[in-house]
């Protein structure tokens, strides 16, 4: 039996909440500060929406490096629509809305149909639309920011119901409707299925493929809403702003428990390992740490995790030795 000190979970509670008093000590009443709080909610939660469709992605053993520029990409699309729409209401911001989730659709669609049909890495395939849709942005925009979306679309950014904006509270929605999808449906159940033993899924009458790209394409619907909730809080795209995303994501996926080698992950875990990035990198910036430094210090965390990982890994191996045995 896994004793509570050894739960990845109770590691990187651990490891938040030490993080959370040195920062305290180190950067006093600015990193306290309730602006502070809010701007790191606000940031944790357009990462978290990003990092829930990674996790799916993980827990079938796959991989995608590709959800920062399809945020960004789809965060191009729809401020060019909403600008040749014109209108600062609803209507307009409804439909930016609909023109970001069905680009990233789009592009996560590919994905999938090229890692689940066409039997290409997962890596190779993603780090080629990283590329791929970063440089569409690049070319819509001629490498300029974009700016001036609705009024309805801003005020929703800064928004509140009860205190709690209105951003984090989409985040949140998210998350629980991905967790019970993941935990009490079938969906989930083959999520599972597949990234365990895949041979094994196709034996069980598991559509593999299908379902591989219905995951990638949810990563991409996610990445979608993410840029659309990223222009509603911070009014531009950003185009430059979203290169570490996609690790950023993957960083909340292995912290809060899921594995590379597929077959384990919870939304739960994914939501509680996503604040230690967020911590990390609020921290930092009101430290004055340059942000070369911030992208170091994202990179370590990640080798961190991808250690934790593999350590969680030989363990499980170990103790499944001793049982057969």
């Amino acid at each position: 039996m896994e004793r509570a000190w050894q739960h990845p979970l109770f590691v990187v509670t651990c490891a938040l909440i030490l993080l959370i008093v040195v920062f305290a000590i180190v950067n006093g009443q600015p990193f306290l500060s309730a602006a502070n709080v809010r701007n790191m909610f606000l940031a944790g939660s357009i990462m978290l929406v990003l990092a829930v469709g990674v996790t799916y992605v993980i827990i079938t053993a796959g991989f995608d490096l590709s959800v920062g520029s399809v945020l960004v990409f789809s965060g191009v699309v729809s401020m060019i629509v909403m600008q040749r729409v014109g209108g600062d209401g609803w209507t307009t911001a409804l439909l930016g809305l609909g023109v970001a989730i069905a680009s990233g659709l789009l592009l996560g669609w590919i994905n999938g149909l090229l890692v689940a049909y066409a039997d290409l890495n997962p890596i190779i395939v993603t780090l080629g639309m990283f590329g791929a849709a970063l440089g569409l942005a690049q070319v819509f925009t001629g490498g300029q920011d974009l700016s001036g979306m609705p009024t309805a679309m801003s005020q929703f950014g800064v928004g509140r119901l009860l205190g709690i904006p209105w951003v984090v509270l989409v985040a949140a929605i998210v998350a629980i409707i991905a967790a019970i999808a993941l935990q009490a449906t079938a969906f989930g159940r083959h999520t599972y299925a597949i990234g365990s033993n895949k041979e094994a899924a196709v034996r069980a009458g598991i559509p593999v493929k299908r379902h591989l790209a219905v995951i990638y394409g949810l990563s991409g619907l996610l990445a979608g809403l993410a840029g659309w909730l990223s222009l509603s809080v911070y009014g531009t795209t950003n185009i430059s702003g979203h290169s570490l995303d996609a690790l950023t994501a993957a960083t909340a996926a292995i912290l809060g428990g899921a594995s590379l080698f597929g077959g384990v992950g919870t939304i739960a875990g994914t939501a509680l390992g996503n604040a230690i990035p967020v911590v990390l990198a609020s921290g930092l910036v009101i430290a004055g740490l340059q942000s070369f430094w911030q992208q170091v210090v994202t990179g370590a965390v990640l080798v961190g995790a991808l250690y934790l990982d593999r350590l969680r890994r030989l363990r499980s191996l170990r103790r499944s030795s001793s049982a057969s045995s």
